[in-house]
């Protein structure tokens, strides 16, 4: 019987680059969100306002002007935990 070995290995590859890059953009938002969190320069109010600004640039970069509630989110994360490297 033949195998699809190499079929099988592309998807992989694939799908391991594809976890990559979505890795990648998640760390990269999450950094600006904490760079506005933690600049001194700027007032609670100034870290507030910097952080929805990184948000709003997420918005219109995707396209996604709602975002879905956080309520709904945190029910995902809790019913599908995720391991943290």
């Amino acid at each position: 019987m033949a195998t699809n070995a190499p079929a099988v290995d592309f998807i992989e590859a694939v799908a391991s680059e594809m976890a990559f890059g979505i890795d990648q953009a998640v760390e990269g938002w999450l950094a600006q969100i904490d760079h506005a969190l933690s600049d001194r320069q700027l007032t609670t109010l100034g870290r507030l306002h910097a952080v929805q600004q990184v948000i709003q640039k997420y918005k219109q970069l995707t396209g996604k002007m709602q975002l879905k509630s956080a309520a709904n989110q945190s029910a995902l994360i809790i019913e599908r935990p995720c391991e943290i490297s």
